[in-house]
């Protein structure tokens, strides 16, 4: 069964869309701080409750030569900032267990990146921080085995962890999104649908111009992202960047900040349209 619960102000499953969003990586203490306000400019407009996202350090990127982000002390400082400054909350992902706690001095929610969603000492050091925490779904899992990760989290003492989907494996290089995962998972957690994720071509890109990284198809985030919507999730989570092209991480997959508006309007609609229906008799 889902539970709700708050993050901040914000209610998680209790039926309102929310979204998650940001850079892949912090790539500057500047570049962090301008888009945590572009996006908040754009949720606070349509009324979109909203948690930033950024990684102080992408510790599974494809080429050792890849752009990594700023670490853990100084990416800390710089997520610190914007959560007093900018006043959002935070989102930001773990891959040690050790970083847990300094991490949970700042975020408001500790992510599980998808490859690590079966490391168990990972979640439990999450779920003993306190905090909320967001199971990324790894590639390789199926819908119903997300479960044990929740488990893991309840298990101890923290019943405040919702999954996010970010696609499965599909042969190499390509991810697909069953729609069906969405529902199935919802049963035991709240579920946000990553738009931006499900949309990679995973290390798809040669290095005849530079370190190895992944591809992307980015024209098909808002319409996975309304599907999603219509099938019912509490939230999207989208890696957004005013510059995609020479983002520093994940740049072909990310939706570029002049385009966010419209996407979040149409999800609003799609959202709504549903409130409707089921208020119908």
């Amino acid at each position: 069964m889902t539970t709700s619960f708050q993050v901040a102000d914000i209610h998680v499953g209790s039926g309102d869309l929310f979204l998650i969003a940001g850079p892949c990586v912090i790539e500057s203490e500047d570049h962090a701080i301008r888009m945590a306000e572009i996006i908040k400019g754009v949720t606070r407009s349509l009324n979109v409750p909203y948690i930033f996202k950024a990684s102080y350090d992408k510790a599974n990127r494809t080429s050792i030569r890849s752009f990594r982000g700023p670490g853990l002390k100084e990416g800390l400082r710089i997520l610190k900032k914007i959560k007093d400054e900018v006043h959002l909350p935070i989102l930001t992902d773990v891959h040690e267990a050790a970083d847990v706690p300094k991490v949970a001095e700042v975020a408001d929610v500790i992510q599980i990146p998808a490859f690590l969603s079966r490391q168990t000492d990972l979640v439990v050091a999450a779920a003993l921080s306190g905090r909320a925490v967001n199971v990324k779904k790894g590639q390789f899992m199926a819908p119903w085995d997300v479960r044990h990760a929740v488990e893991k989290c309840r298990d101890a003492g923290n019943s405040r962890v919702f999954i996010t989907e970010r696609g499965a494996s599909f042969g190499y290089n390509n991810l697909v999104v069953d729609m069906r995962s969405l529902a199935i998972m919802r049963k035991f957690a709240p579920v946000v649908f990553d738009a931006t994720h499900s949309v990679q071509l995973p290390s798809s890109q040669n290095e005849d111009k530079g370190p190895a990284t992944s591809g992307g198809q980015p024209e098909f985030i808002p319409l996975l992202a309304r599907a999603a919507v219509a099938a019912g999730v509490d939230g999207v989570f989208m890696e957004v960047h005013d510059n995609p092209k020479e983002a520093k991480s994940d740049g072909a997959n990310a939706l570029e900040s002049t385009k966010l508006r419209g996407v979040l309007k149409e999800l609003l609609a799609v959202k709504r349209a549903l409130t409707e229906a089921h208020a119908t008799p």
